[in-house]
């Protein structure tokens, strides 16, 4: 069984596959933030899970993380008892031994049990959700759980997640409304006015993720003819305003921190670069298990500024 203890936030990562971020689903606000919270526990815990593994969340944890009473958490937790084990999603699979694309059907969890004296629920993730939120292949997404924590709106979290997936250009392709409906989780009988559409959906979204997050987003509209037939959604990451006493005096205060491929590609320079490894290697840790850990210290941009040094070392050059 894995608990989610009461650890520091900031380094909290929350890692999907690309798949799971392009899927279709429809989550209430607290459904979401204990898949989050179940994923950071699964991922930080170091023991691997399977669809076996229980995770544990208590209420206090949850009411520290997102900033609510206690008694709230515990009353949110006892809903989501009542609702998470019926909540599904669809994602498109394909297998190229076939040459075919398949629209795969899951349940989020297959488990759920809830103490409510105790206020812990306990969670296991369905056997397709396991390997879309722990294996570390090219096509994920990852984001550190404290850019959501404040958000209040299940569509912001939704949205932020879809932009973040488009991290390395700073905008989507044009969506067309069908798409955008169908992955922010609405169903066909809600908002079909596309003026409530932006009032209630979208704009709160954006919102809520310009004052609250680490990118700023604005979007524009595409019409066919007079009907508006798609969005595209425009993002760039926030100036840093607070970083750690120790920072590099050659680092830009408008540093934005390093793309998905970049953490990637350092994150395997590093690794194999032996002044670094000597200092960083925990004992018996080989080169590719440095990597592996790396691949999540580096999204963490304090660590990034910390370590800008032994970057630029192996080849990062700030513009």
């Amino acid at each position: 069984m894995l608990n989610m203890n009461n650890s520091d936030m900031k380094n909290e990562l929350v890692v999907k596959d690309n798949a799971l971020i392009n899927a279709s689903y429809n989550l209430e606000l607290t459904e979401q933030r204990l898949i989050l919270l179940a994923i950071v526990s699964a991922r930080e815990n170091g023991q691997g899970i399977t669809s076996e593994t229980v995770i544990r969340i208590n209420a206090r944890d949850y009411a520290q993380r997102f900033g609510i009473t206690n008694e709230t958490a515990y009353e949110a937790l006892k809903n989501a008892n009542n609702t998470l084990f019926e909540r599904k999603f669809s994602y498109r699979e394909y297998r190229s031994d076939e040459n075919k694309e398949f629209i795969v059907k899951s349940r989020w969890i297959s488990k759920i049990a809830y103490a409510d004296n105790h206020g812990v629920i306990e969670l296991t993730f369905a056997p397709d959700v396991v390997p879309l939120i722990t294996r570390l292949e090219k096509h994920f997404t990852s984001y550190q759980l404290k850019q959501v924590s404040q958000l209040t709106s299940k569509y912001a979290i939704r949205l932020y997640e879809i932009l973040i997936s488009w991290r390395e250009v700073g905008k989507t392709p044009v969506v067309t409304i069908e798409d955008f409906r169908e992955k922010i989780g609405l169903d066909d009988s809600e908002y079909q006015r596309m003026d409530n559409l932006k009032r209630i959906v979208i704009e709160p979204a954006i919102k809520q993720i310009n004052l609250y997050t680490d990118i700023q987003v604005e979007y524009e509209q595409f019409k066919t003819g007079r009907t508006i037939t798609g969005f595209q959604f425009k993002f760039k990451a926030k100036p840093i305003k607070d970083v750690i006493d120790d920072k590099d005096q050659d680092t830009p205060d408008l540093f934005s921190g390093l793309t998905e491929k970049q953490i990637r590609l350092f994150a395997n320079k590093l690794a194999y670069d032996d002044e670094f490894a000597t200092k960083h290697a925990e004992v018996g840790e080989s080169y590719g298990d440095l990597e592996i850990r790396l691949i999540t210290k580096l999204n963490d941009i304090d660590f990034q500024i910390k370590h800008m040094n032994d970057l630029k070392r192996v080849g990062f050059n700030i513009k």
